[in-house]
């Protein structure tokens, strides 16, 4: 079986950004099952740098970048839908979120997760950021709460 040909795009309109990251986010509850959590993930994608994969005209998957400081900017919220898991949708969006931050004058990208060794699909996660490039940097046990240690990852895009 041939793997799709996928195409990357900016996504400019508000009200677009939000209907992928709902359509996508809600087809991934195994990381995105908190609703507060991922209502909020919605809503925030809508005027941030945002990048999306797309099989034809379906969306497959997106990401989109929030600042966290003058030198750094967050993959804040990624999702790919799970039957494109595997298949390159993932770090192609990560290679182009690098390539964005790196020309925007960023020089360090990182992303947030669930520390290894809690949760199936989070160690998959784990794995895939450290494929991808990005270096552990630190755990905070308690930012979001006992049962879901954050795990901070980042990479140099200098």
């Amino acid at each position: 079986m041939s793997r799709p040909n996928y195409e990357l795009r900016p996504v400019p309109g508000a009200a677009d950004r939000m209907q992928i990251a709902r359509g996508v986010l809600e087809a991934l509850p195994e990381w995105f099952g908190i609703l507060e959590a991922r209502e909020g993930y919605i809503k925030n994608c809508a005027d941030k740098p945002f990048i999306a994969a797309f099989d034809g005209e379906k969306p497959v998957g997106f990401l989109y970048l929030a600042q966290t400081g003058s030198a750094t900017v967050e993959l804040h919220c990624m999702g790919v839908l799970k039957e494109h898991h595997r298949m390159g949708v993932g770090r192609a969006l990560v290679d182009e979120a690098r390539r964005v931050a790196a020309e925007a004058g960023y020089a360090f990208l990182q992303v947030k997760t669930v520390r290894s060794g809690f949760y199936e699909e989070y160690d998959r996660t784990n794995e895939f950021y450290k494929a991808c490039g990005f270096l552990e940097f630190e755990v905070f046990p308690e930012l979001w709460d006992k049962a879901n240690p954050c795990q901070v990852y980042v990479m140099s895009l200098k």
